[in-house]
């Protein structure tokens, strides 16, 4: 192997991204293929790494129909202020028609997931490494799973930063029906039982892809140092006892580290072109009425700058407990506080979206809550005019929803536990500390109890909340280096390549210095 290079060749393999945009003939394009935060953390990262000057490209599926529906969504809000152009030979579109006509982006690990998962592996195995011919590789979720597993039978060096937990089980035959040579690396892979060879293997013993992801990449991340405590306690129940054994196998040998998320640059309430008026930490209260009337307007919602409005900005999926939990809360909240004239607005897509809605008029209350799919310059609208970031999620894997909050004055009510726990604390204001709402236990008690606080905090004089409000904010705001953003990685990935190098001109000087049978 050659020396590591000074500026290595990253290739970023991802399912989602939001809003790259890239430099064409013809003038400038724009994709994005967004599910949920996933994306939003992915374009941060590749715009900071390109930002320093790193030979980053990016992989992801022509998503055809899902481009056109959010360039309609995403006029040029995620990229104001900044020019973030890539250069079009550092994006590589797997194609395939299982993705070209997919009508929108969904988290589950359903067939139609599965087959998107083996086209987009299987162009980016077969086709965009040979083509980058990459230094280093950085996968992400679940459905790159079989990417590490081929770097290393092919000796390039991977990441696998671990998102969501979905995975999905199939057999090596299938996976080889899909057009991908399995056979040749195979043994990398991470399996429901320890297999015994090939042949035994291929129709009796299935593989899992995010555990083959996780088992066989040089280095996996996380974005959260309590969420990676949390997947490695053998007594907590979130994560399977098999990821559990994985990452602390990993861990011992120091191939497990946290690199924590930070939010887009450009999520900054002093110069955001999304907000009716834009406002920072010595200013915050009138910006974020002005916005708030703006936001009432834009869901047909009361206009009225003296009620609280709280943003719910995740996706709505059914197997996320949190959703089930607003769910089943939602009537109490609403009865709880009506005397308050409590607004809610959801920004959000997802299978649950539809049941929300029947249940809101059901309720009838259109004049207190609203919902819309996601969009990127109502969410931005949102977290300017709200004044508390809905997040009871009970194993959230970096909290961005609060971590943006905090920049606008937008103060979290959430659940303490995983990545949420590492930068939400409960506000005290009598020590003039925490900047936010928790809850211990995850039930309807906890969550009422927790808006109970947040209310009770709302109902203070102005005088007194702004100045928690200004502190706040002024905290959140103070780190906005796009650089140092990318250092973390950069370090990473250089750590990896070096790694990756001594070992393997170690293992060749093994082999060197055996005898050789006659």
């Amino acid at each position: 192997m050659t020396p590591s290079p000074s500026s290595p060749r990253v290739l970023v393999v991802t399912p989602e991204v939001t809003c790259v945009q890239y430099q064409t003939g013809s003038g400038v394009k724009c994709i994005s293929a967004r599910a949920g935060g996933l994306g939003d953390i992915c374009a941060t990262q590749i715009h900071a790494l390109c930002k320093t000057g790193l030979d980053v490209h990016l992989a992801l599926p022509n998503y055809r129909n899902v481009f056109k529906c959010n360039a309609k969504r995403m006029p040029d809000i995620d990229t104001a202020g900044a020019k973030r152009v890539i250069p079009e030979h550092r994006i590589h579109l797997a194609q395939d028609r299982s993705f070209y006509y997919h009508p929108k982006m969904f988290t589950r690990t359903d067939r139609d997931n599965l087959r998107i998962s083996m086209a987009f592996q299987r162009e980016v195995i077969h086709r965009i490494i040979p083509e980058v011919q990459p230094d280093l590789i950085h996968c992400y979720d679940w459905m790159t799973g079989l990417i590490p597993a081929m770097a290393r039978r092919y000796d390039i060096p991977c990441v696998f930063s671990l998102y969501r937990l979905n995975s999905a089980t199939l057999l090596l035959s299938a996976i080889e029906e899909r057009g991908i040579d399995v056979a040749s690396f195979w043994q990398h892979c991470y399996y429901q039982r320890m297999p015994v060879n090939y042949h035994e293997t291929r129709d009796n013993n299935p593989l899992d892809l995010l555990l083959s992801g996780v088992f066989s990449a040089d280095m996996t991340t996380t974005m959260s140092r309590t969420y990676q405590r949390t997947l490695m306690d053998e007594e907590n129940s979130v994560g399977s006892p098999q990821l559990k054994s994985v990452l602390i196998n990993k861990w011992k040998f120091g191939g497990l580290r946290t690199i924590e998320s930070i939010p887009d640059p450009s999520f900054d309430p002093n110069t955001d072109p999304a907000l009716m008026r834009t406002y920072g930490p010595a200013n915050h209260h009138p910006g974020k009425l002005f916005n708030k009337l703006q936001l009432q307007e834009s869901f047909n919602l009361p206009m009225d700058t003296t009620v609280p409005l709280c943003l719910w900005p995740t996706r709505l999926d059914s197997h996320r407990f949190g959703c089930e939990l607003m769910m089943q809360t939602l009537p109490d909240i609403l009865a709880r506080y009506r005397p308050q004239r409590l607004q809610i607005v959801f920004v959000a897509d997802g299978d649950m979206q539809k049941k929300l809605r029947s249940l809101i008029i059901k309720l009838g209350a259109m004049d207190r809550v609203a919902v819309c799919d996601f969009d990127a310059g109502r969410y931005r609208l949102a977290f300017g005019g709200a004044d508390f970031v809905l997040m009871p999620l009970r194993r959230d894997p970096c909290a961005l929803p609060c971590k943006i909050g905090l920049r606008y004055g937008t103060l979290p009510i959430a659940y303490d536990a995983c990545a949420i726990h590492d930068c939400v604390a409960h506000l005290n204001t009598e020590a003039n500390t925490g900047n936010g709402f928790t809850f211990k236990f995850f039930d309807a008690e906890g969550l009422r109890w927790a808006m109970d606080q947040a209310l009770a905090f709302y109902s203070r004089p102005i005088s007194f909340r702004s100045s928690q409000v200004r502190r706040i904010m002024t905290d959140s705001l103070r780190a906005l280096d796009i650089g140092s953003m990318a250092q973390p990685f950069r370090h990473l990935y250089q750590r990896v390549i070096d790694k990756h190098s001594m070992s393997h001109r170690a293992s060749s000087d093994r082999m060197e210095s055996q005898p050789i049978a006659a």
